[in-house]
């Protein structure tokens, strides 16, 4: 149930935000609006303005069917407009005029993605400290000479200047970046942290990435912040259970080999499988304040396309130290305009990279993996809904910029033509622009669709 509320709030809201940008520049342009809705089939709500300003008369429709919305203009291609209204048809406009008002419903949800970036910096974020846990073996952070417990104070792109690191949340969208990108970057630890004062470069420009998932963060080599070894709930019937392991167990060694942290100790624990067999190892934990040995053999696990894996059933690794990420009123907002033009940069670039190839397919989501993030960020709270609305805002706005017909920014096109040449777009053209327009959506729908069904049943 919180899934679906979350998904309908976060589409409603992004649909209505988006439909009163294109309203709010036409009202100003002084073009008659005859509705606004959000949603499409039939209307569960309606209702019109007390006091509509001048030449409005705009009905407002909450319908049943929340995937879309419209801002349905006067406009003599639609129908015919009296002789005394033709000055506010949408048609008649100056072609700026016509312009903004498309570009109006991209830039609103632009615009909301800023002040929700800027309204969560505002009130502040609690997140992990930006302190790594030991890298994966042969990783490029384990090549770079990174071995955990490493705070790292600032970051940059190769060739750019430093910027001061806060939390793991920021390095890792840094990271992030980087590799899609393919862009080296360089780390400075903090003095007083293991190896202090260093400076290290991530070679990512070495990365083939195709789509952005769990293994891309395993290449990089980076997974998590830095956490204790501990166990924490251990799950009915599990490996841990039968071995006799018990929760607030920390994990001094396995097989006499020191375990520094909780990632650290998840890796061992995948390795206790050979060639798809468990392997039995001896671990030694601090339980009441004595050091027990407790041999271990883990459960083989197998997933589609990846070599098996251990698992004992248990939570590993304590919670990381955390830190409230706060920003005043000029800096919070002007690190929401930098999220949102980062965010949809990356947006293009990965459109453009699947576009010509470089990038997998499976990088497109639809409804459904939309919906799954909804619930899942709401039930982490308010804070983390507000991060995910800022999110789907930015791909929102952006895709409606794409230059395909059925969009606003196929408008734009057509405005473009219209600008350089003197003349409008013809009929028999558009006609044949929008069907391949929609061609070509119906196909991206398709793919997204397959990829949540694959994503989240697969």
């Amino acid at each position: 149930m919180v899934t679906v509320i979350a998904f309908i709030v976060a589409l409603g809201l992004l649909i209505a935000v988006h439909e009163y940008g294109h309203y709010r520049v036409a009202v100003a342009c002084g073009v008659r609006v005859l509705r606004f809705s959000v949603g499409f089939g039939k209307p569960l709500v309606q209702w019109k303005l007390r006091k509509p300003r001048p030449g409005q008369d705009t009905e407002f429709v909450i319908c049943a069917f929340p995937l879309g919305g419209y801002v349905k203009m006067l406009d003599e291609r639609e129908a015919p407009v009296a002789p005394e209204e033709r000055h506010r048809a949408f048609n008649t406009q100056r072609l700026r005029s016509r312009a903004l008002i498309v570009a109006a419903g991209p830039a609103a949800n632009l615009l909301l993605a800023v002040l929700l970036y800027a309204g969560v910096s505002w009130y502040g974020l609690n997140e992990p400290q930006p302190i790594l846990a030991s890298p994966v073996a042969g990783s490029i952070a384990h090549d770079a000479g990174l071995r955990g417990g490493e705070r790292i104070a600032q970051a940059a792109f190769d060739g750019a200047p430093f910027e001061d690191v806060e939390s793991f949340e920021e390095l890792r969208w840094l990271l992030t970046r980087g590799a899609l990108d393919q862009r080296d970057v360089r780390l400075r630890t903090a003095p007083g942290s293991p190896g202090g004062g260093r400076e290290l470069l991530l070679n990512l420009s070495r990365l083939e990435v195709k789509e952005a998932d769990a293994q891309l963060f395993r290449k990089v080599g980076i997974l998590g912040p830095w956490t204790r070894p501990v166990l924490g709930d251990i799950m009915a019937g599990s490996a841990a259970e039968r071995s006799g392991l018990a929760r607030d167990d920390v994990v001094l060694a396995i097989d006499d080999k020191p375990v520094v942290d909780g990632q650290q100790l998840r890796e061992r624990i995948r390795a206790q499988v050979v060639q798809g067999k468990a392997q039995a190892a001896t671990w030694r934990v601090l339980r009441n304040g004595r050091e027990i040995d407790v041999k271990v053999v883990p459960d083989v696990v197998t997933a589609e396309g990846a070599p098996a894996v251990g698992r004992i059933g248990a939570y590993v690794g304590a919670p990381p130290a955390m830190v409230l990420v706060r920003r005043g009123p000029l800096d919070g907002l002007w690190s929401g305009v930098v999220r949102t033009w980062e965010v949809s940069e990356l947006t293009l670039r990965m459109l453009g990279r699947m576009v010509i190839g470089q990038a997998s397919l499976k990088n497109l989501s639809g409804p459904l993996t939309i919906a799954d993030y909804a619930g899942k960020s709401a039930s982490l709270g308010l804070t983390q809904y507000l991060m995910f609305l800022a999110l789907i805002s930015v791909s929102l706005g952006v895709l409606n910029l794409l230059p395909l017909p059925v969009l606003d920014g196929g408008h734009l096109m057509y405005y473009l033509w219209e600008a350089v040449t003197g003349r409008s777009v013809s009929d028999a053209w558009m006609e044949r622009l929008q069907r391949g327009g929609v061609a070509v959506l119906l196909v991206m729908m398709s793919i997204a669709l397959f990829n949540d069904v694959t994503r989240l049943f697969g």
